[in-house]
């Protein structure tokens, strides 16, 4: 079996990072998934940028800094377009009205 690298590379995980790190990561994932047409990868990225999502929420609700929370806004419409754009009507409508919480 094959020894991961990036296992003695990295020390942290998504969870150790800042909340304007995991907002900005969840962009990465939203502008790989808008420019991929690969379905399958799409959706994958696009689980990852909830995954990343549901950290910066949690960090978002302990400050006060109303730019992160517009932040998190934009990364749920922003999946929104991408799984709407795919076919995944009720989930788009489901995460925009998420977005205006945060907005």
């Amino acid at each position: 079996m094959p020894t991961m690298v990036f296992g003695t590379i990295l020390s942290s995980s998504r969870r150790d990072l800042s909340l304007q790190q995991v907002l900005d990561l969840s962009n990465i994932y939203l502008e790989n998934a808008c420019r991929i047409s690969d379905t399958d990868i799409v959706m994958m990225l696009c689980q990852d940028t909830e995954f990343s999502l549901s950290l910066a929420k949690r960090a978002a609700k302990r400050t006060e800094n109303k730019g992160l929370y517009e932040g998190v806004a934009s990364i749920y419409v922003g999946l929104g377009d991408v799984l709407d754009s795919h076919g995944h009507r009720d989930e788009a409508q489901s995460l925009y009205k998420k977005s205006v919480k945060w907005g």
